[in-house]
C-alpha cells in the first residue's frame, strides 16, 4: 500500500470509485455520475483550500482516496473540516480506510486544522466502525434529511478533535 497526494491525472480512477456509490447506494446523497473533469476539479478545489486529498494505491492502481473540506464558509469556522474516505469495494475491510484516515487526520493536524468531522448516511455500520476506530465520537443524528430511492434518509455526525 501506498499513500500520496491526488493529481489530476487520479481523476479517472477517483470517479470509477465514487460512481457506483452515487448509482447504486445511498451512501453518496449526489445523484448523477461525477464526470472526470468534474472530478479533477474537485481534487484541484480541495488543494487549492490548503487542505489534502490523498489516494491509496495498491500495485501501482488507485483503490481508495480520503480528503477534506472546509466545514463552513464563515471564518470562525476556519479550523474545522469535513473529512471523507471511500474505497473499492474489492479492498473493503483490509485495512485501506485505517491507512488513508490516518494519513489524512496526521495532515490536518500539521496544517492546523482543530476538528475533523464526519457525516455518515445511515445506516452504514462499516463507515462507523470506522470513524470510531479513529476517534471519532457521535454527536448529532439528522432525521429523514435526504431523500434517494423513493425512501427519506438519516444522517449522523461524527467528530474528532486532532491534537496540538
Amino acid at each position: 500500500m501506498q499513500i500520496r497526494d491526488a493529481v489530476a491525472d487520479d481523476a479517472k480512477a477517483i470517479a470509477a470509485i465514487y460512481n457506483p456509490f452515487i448509482a447504486n447506494t445511498t451512501i453518496s446523497f449526489e445523484e448523477e455520475p461525477v464526470t472526470n473533469a468534474a472530478m479533477a476539479q474537485r481534487i484541484a478545489d480541495v488543494q487549492a483550500a490548503g487542505l489534502p486529498w490523498l489516494v491509496l494505491e495498491v500495485d501501482g492502481k488507485v483503490v481508495g482516496y480520503a480528503y477534506a473540506t472546509k466545514w463552513r464558509v464563515r471564518h470562525a469556522y476556519r479550523y474545522s473540516v469535513e473529512s471523507s474516505v471511500y474505497l473499492a469495494p474489492e479492498c473493503a475491510g483490509q485495512g485501506g480506510g485505517t491507512a488513508l484516515y490516518t494519513a489524512l487526520l496526521e495532515r490536518l493536524r500539521a496544517c492546523g486544522c482543530h476538528l475533523v468531522i464526519g457525516g455518515i448516511a445511515l445506516p452504514n455500520d462499516a463507515s462507523i466502525a470506522l470513524h470510531e476506530k479513529m476517534g471519532y465520537e457521535k454527536v448529532a443524528h439528522f432525521r429523514e434529511v435526504g431523500f434517494k430511492f423513493g425512501r427519506w434518509l438519516d444522517v449522523g455526525y461524527w467528530q474528532v478533535k486532532l491534537p496540538a
